[in-house]
């Protein structure tokens, strides 16, 4: 069964995902599925997934530059 992880984000734009997306296809997509909500102020990152960790997923955004943290 898949989880749903949300995350608050540092990103802004279409082109920060732009960025993001090789790392994030390479780290879910064959393991599940993930979008952004822009539109939420905390510019909201969501994650199906049924094998990848919270910490996986910060750790991606960090190293790219970017801020990430699970919401409870």
């Amino acid at each position: 069964m898949n989880s749903v992880l949300v995350f608050k984000t540092s990103i802004t734009s279409n082109r920060e995902i732009k960025e993001l997306k090789p790392v994030l296809n390479s780290l879910i997509a064959k393991n599940g599925y993930w979008n952004f909500d822009l539109e939420d102020c905390d510019n909201i990152f969501r994650v199906e997934t049924k094998t990848i960790t919270p910490y996986a997923i910060s750790q991606a955004f960090k190293s790219l530059g970017f801020y990430c943290e699970e919401l409870d």
